[in-house]
């Protein structure tokens, strides 16, 4: 019998705004490690931007859910640094 660790995919919700650098880091980050997310606009949508700032206390975007940990104001290689440390990736 072999045991093995089965990984699950986190749940990620993205707070992002498009003209943003940092949102292309982020998605470029996701994207590129086939993690599926969900892509909140956080300048056409005022109830993402509500939420955004409920759930991280920040402002600013990027802002990035995993699985119920928020990632306030980060870019791609932040959210990389957690994904590794948390094995996801």
């Amino acid at each position: 019998m072999t045991n093995f660790e089965i990984m699950t995919t986190p749940k990620i919700i993205a707070y992002l705004s498009p003209m943003c650098p940092w949102t292309r880091g982020v998605v470029q980050f996701l994207q590129s490690n086939r993690f599926e997310f969900e892509y909140r606009d956080v300048i056409c949508d005022p109830d993402a931007y509500r939420e955004m700032v409920n759930k991280s206390g920040q402002y600013s975007s990027p802002c990035v859910e995993i699985d119920g940990h928020m990632l306030a104001d980060v870019g791609g290689d932040e959210v990389e640094v957690w994904m590794r440390q948390k094995g996801h990736i």
